[in-house]
């Protein structure tokens, strides 16, 4: 049911609007994005955008911001209609957009890549790298975070390209400021920073469009927020009117509690699969010993830099092993290259989707088939009916929302491209998977049906190593967990050690809230250790 209301906070209504977009429709190939979807968004609020995957919400931002033109409909930014939809145009009136994938060129400084296009110049007209470098490092400074501005992009974590990115939004002094999906790499301290800017620019007037799927997130940041589903709008409604039960019920359109409605079955547990001894990277991880048995999920917590993708990473052969030794099944391996882990049953889904996960301008069924070529061809030709076999089997089971295996991933959701990569590598049927934050970018109906999978997979006997800055997940999936800080390990825990025993058992809400809280004392306490070393 189509849903729709109005309001706001006392006196919001009040508030002008500074983007009105009414009756939005766009198509791509047939598929029909949006259909007559209308935005307001008012000055000096922060408007959450909710959806789940393909809901709309990225291609109406698109719309916004000029990248995409719409098929119908209007656009008006602080009472002006905005005729020519172009990026150019876009940004003179005003707005300035962070997109959920990185738009950073990375040969290029931080400094540069936050002032591209808007280059400060000397005298005679050339660019002034060090005006850039200030700048960037005043802004860095108000978000009160830690950036090189001259370091190269290529050289940073997924964290301070998150952050690079952001500051790059928002030096374009806008009046609306859309943020799709800001704190996918941010450790928690670095989005309680970004919310106290959020607040600044709010004061200022700028308005703020906010897309998340962390339901905390919004809950803590959002004046009002608009649903879309099925690229159809489903309501607008102020924040207090909208508890998250109810959220998720507009966003997946059933009665649902998130994660806290994934059942946990007995588990069982067969033999050490993966087993590291005293392994240390060239810098990250150091000394770490740890053991994954068939048929469990093991996760890894920890800040951002504690060295959580690292482990991953040397696991996989994509970083090379400084000391100590890795075991499969029993026996030594080593594993120098990605080819040496796929070899030894060991897959990544990496956590750069984009850059290390698929090769958007390919189609869904060339990249589900990437990891398993040799096994598609004959004579040195690619087996179609193989090929097709392949991406069906994995588009029904991941249940990716595509018109055709053969579009192009670029035309996916961000949700959707992700369960692409992981369908990629479920195709080689490993026996051991490495999920690096598997579920960023994946609404919350579609994390159940992941972490459900990853379920599912343990209890086929597979191992997992799970890897998440949500807790929620980490909780929800794993058996056990690992907590990680300044790359050494501090704690190894069952998952039954976050219960709160005094919470019964039926309120499962309460009770994973309440392990959370545990589990970022841990997070804290390693923290604490970690810097002692």
């Amino acid at each position: 049911m189509i849903v729709q209301a109005a309001g706001g906070a006392p006196g919001a209504e009040d508030l002008p609007l500074a983007v009105s977009m009414t009756g939005i429709s766009k198509s791509f190939g047939g598929v029909r994005a949006l259909d007559n979807v209308s935005l307001k968004i008012r000055r000096g609020e922060v408007h959450a955008l909710l959806g789940g995957n393909g809901a709309g919400k990225s291609t109406i931002l698109k719309v916004l911001n000029g990248v995409h033109r719409p098929d119908a409909g209007t656009i008006a930014v602080c009472g002006t209609e905005l005729r020519d939809v172009t990026p150019e145009a876009a940004r003179a009136a005003g707005i300035a957009m962070n997109f959920q994938e990185l738009s950073l060129i990375p040969t290029l400084t931080v400094a540069q890549n936050v002032f591209l296009t808007r280059e400060a110049k000397g005298g005679l007209g050339l660019i002034d790298d060090r005006v850039a470098e200030r700048q960037a490092a005043e802004l860095f400074a108000m978000l009160d975070v830690d950036v090189d501005p001259r370091a190269l992009v290529g050289d940073l974590g997924s964290g301070q390209k998150q952050l690079t990115e952001i500051a790059k939004a928002i030096s374009q002094d806008a009046r609306v400021l859309v943020l799709d999906e800001p704190s996918t790499a941010l450790a928690v301290s670095d989005v309680d920073r970004l919310f106290v800017f959020l607040r600044k620019l709010k004061a200022r007037g700028v308005a703020i469009i906010y897309v998340s799927h962390r339901m905390d997130e919004i809950a803590r940041i959002s004046d009002r927020a608009t649903i879309l589903r099925d690229g159809r709008h489903v309501i607008t409604a102020p924040l207090s009117d909208l508890p998250i039960d109810t959220m998720i019920e507009h966003i997946v359109g059933k009665r649902s509690k998130g994660l806290s409605d994934v059942a946990r079955a007995a588990v069982h547990r067969g033999e050490a699969l993966l087993e590291l001894r005293n392994v240390s990277g060239r810098h990250k991880p150091q000394d770490i010993t740890l053991t994954v048995h068939r048929g469990e999920v093991v996760g890894l917590a920890g800040l951002l830099g504690s060295g959580r993708s690292s482990l991953a990473r040397v696991i996989a052969g994509i970083d090379p092993v400084r000391a100590g030794e890795i075991r499969i099944n029993g026996k030594a391996v080593a594993i120098g290259k990605p080819a040496d882990a796929i070899a030894a049953g060991i897959a990544l889904v990496p956590e750069a989707r984009a850059t290390q996960g698929i090769i958007p301008a390919h189609s869904v069924a060339s990249n589900m088939v990437l990891a398993v070529l040799d096994r598609m061809t004959r004579a040195g030709l690619i087996k179609g009916a193989d090929v097709k076999s392949v991406a069906d089997a994995q588009i029904q089971r991941l249940a990716i929302k595509t018109a055709s295996r053969d579009h192009a991933v670029s035309t996916l959701s961000g949700g959707n491209q992700q369960k692409v990569v992981i369908g990629k590598w479920l195709a080689t049927d490993p026996d051991l998977l490495v999920l690096d934050e598997p579920t960023a970018g994946i609404d919350i109906g579609s994390k159940s049906e992941i972490i459900r999978l990853v379920r599912d997979l343990a209890a086929a006997g597979k191992g997992i190593v799970f890897i998440s800055s949500e807790l929620s997940e980490l909780l929800t999936a794993c058996d056990r967990i690992l907590v990680l800080s300044e790359a050494r390990l501090f704690a190894d825990l069952p998952r039954e050690a976050f219960d709160d025993p005094a919470i019964p058992a039926d309120d499962t809400a309460h009770r994973l809230q309440a392990a959370e809280q545990r589990l970022q004392i841990e997070i804290q306490e390693a923290l604490k250790q970690g810097q002692k070393v």
